[in-house]
């Protein structure tokens, strides 16, 4: 019911997750990250595979030992689709025999991408052509360049109707996490959504507590001076805010 990447970038630190389905609120289930580690679960979804896999990857175990564990303590294992990748890259993926066709999987490096009830192979090969052929891009542009691949070559066979989006760089909280749960466009609303991360949110969320330094930035002045610039420059170039939010009135 669902394509998703889960992927790492080694000079940043940052791991993500993308996904995009027909099923209500899939950013509610599918993408897990901790530090070290990224899971996506899916398909007739465990959502403990994503949960307990992520914990364990994150705390040394390989994905592959993890994956194995799953398919062995689940009698639903057939049915469910699962991919992973680790601090160094490892990734592991299992895709059910009972999953519905199409359903697959493929992974390069710092990469996986897997796919079911997808219109074809051509899916997972366009997201990862499209994630590969974008080093440049951050880690959330990246992604979402992925998963309009995907759409593109047919996405899911039933259609559209949630996506989702989340980076972790490095604690264990997310830096950024987005939701589309229901909406006839979920990758255009996901793009709107980023637009509007990047107005004010994601200057803020940089500027959090972090586990080497538990209070983050205290001192509002250098944080409101940039967001200050960025509405100056967005201005400069005749550019509207992209937030639905109302002022008081």
């Amino acid at each position: 019911m669902t394509y998703s990447i889960v992927a790492r970038n080694p000079a940043t630190g940052e791991f993500g997750v993308g996904v995009a389905s027909r099923f209500f609120a899939v950013g509610a289930l599918v993408p897990h990250i901790r530090p070290g580690a990224a899971v996506a679960t899916q398909a007739f979804v465990n959502p403990l595979w994503g949960a307990e896999g992520a914990d364990r990857i994150a705390a040394g175990e390989a994905p592959d030992a993890v994956l194995a564990d799953f398919i062995a303590r689940d009698a639903g294992a057939p049915q469910r689709q699962w991919h992973a990748i680790d601090a160094q890259g490892h990734v592991a993926a299992h895709t059910g025999a009972a999953c519905v066709d199409w359903a697959g999987q493929a992974a390069g490096e710092d990469v996986s991408v897997a796919g079911n009830m997808l219109a074809g192979p051509a899916v997972i090969a366009a997201a990862l052509e499209a994630w590969t052929a974008a080093p440049e891009l951050p880690m959330p542009d990246r992604l979402l360049a992925a998963m309009v691949a995907a759409e593109a070559a047919g996405g899911d066979k039933r259609g559209r109707q949630s996506a989702a989006i989340r980076v972790h760089d490095g604690e264990v909280y997310p830096r950024l996490d987005l939701r589309v749960d229901d909406h006839a466009a979920p990758l255009d609303e996901l793009a709107r959504l980023l637009a509007v991360a990047r107005e004010r949110f994601t200057l803020f969320s940089a500027n959090m507590g972090r586990a080497a330094a538990f209070s983050g930035q205290t001192d509002r002045g250098p944080l409101d001076a940039a967001l200050a610039t960025l509405e100056a420059e967005r201005a400069a170039r005749g550019e509207a805010s992209r937030s639905f939010a109302s002022d008081p009135g």
